[in-house]
């Protein structure tokens, strides 16, 4: 390893500050993103199982049309579509929401599945010795759907990180973007994509460590 000028090493140490700013959002937005896709998509998963009609309706077209809409166009949207309408949103926000928003009909889905996964004995077993319907949703059937989510969750998740470097077309500069402007000040096209890959990779692995973790956490729920 040596750090004279020129060399792949002397450059990535040049750029670090660069690196661990564009790492930052990129870290920052992804966690933003996903702590709101599970707040929100569990929401929207109980009303899709358990809301009125015309609750569980509203639900159903939400997930269907996030689904069914490319992640970039909804950035995109975000970030020029609501301007629009007078409402300005910061890129990096924008990115955020759009982020959320696209991942929350996922989770939403994934939990319905899980919920409607769960035998109707079980509820009705809770129901019988007198839980009121939301104690048995947050004893008996929320314990164990988060073990049958957490797989897919995890999946979200990583989809999530990847998603941030589209975060670069409205201009919010993470880890990718970051990468790419030292790129174009060093040449070094590929050893610095290949360090960027190994950081996207530390990253998603963790999340994956910390998925099978809760997965261990919670594997003693049986029926």
């Amino acid at each position: 390893m040596t750090f004279t000028p020129g060399t792949f090493w002397f450059e990535a140490w040049a750029a670090r500050e660069a690196l661990l700013v564009g790492l930052g959002v990129t870290l920052a937005s992804s966690m933003l993103s996903i702590v709101m896709a599970t707040v929100c998509g569990i929401a929207v998963g109980v009303a899709l199982s358990y809301g009125w009609w015309w609750l569980s309706g509203l639900a159903r077209l939400y997930v269907d049309v996030m689904r069914g809409i490319p992640l970039l166009v909804l950035i995109l949207f975000t970030y020029y579509g609501l301007a629009l309408f007078g409402i300005n949103v910061p890129a990096f926000w924008a990115g955020v929401v759009a982020l959320g928003a696209f991942a929350t009909a996922h989770v939403a889905e994934n939990f319905r599945g899980a919920v409607q996964s769960v035998p109707a004995g079980q509820m009705e077993a809770a129901k019988a010795i007198g839980l009121t319907f939301r104690q048995r949703l947050a004893y008996v059937i929320l314990p164990q759907a988060f073990r049958r989510i957490l797989p897919p969750w995890v999946n979200t998740a990583l989809e999530i990180v990847k998603g941030t470097t589209l975060l670069s077309i409205i201009g919010v500069i993470e880890l990718l973007l970051a990468a790419q402007q030292q790129m174009a000040r060093n040449y070094m096209i590929v050893d610095f994509y290949l360090l960027t890959l190994a950081l996207y990779l530390v990253i998603n692995f963790a999340l994956a460590q910390l998925g099978g973790m809760l997965e261990r956490r919670f594997s003693y729920l049986r029926y």
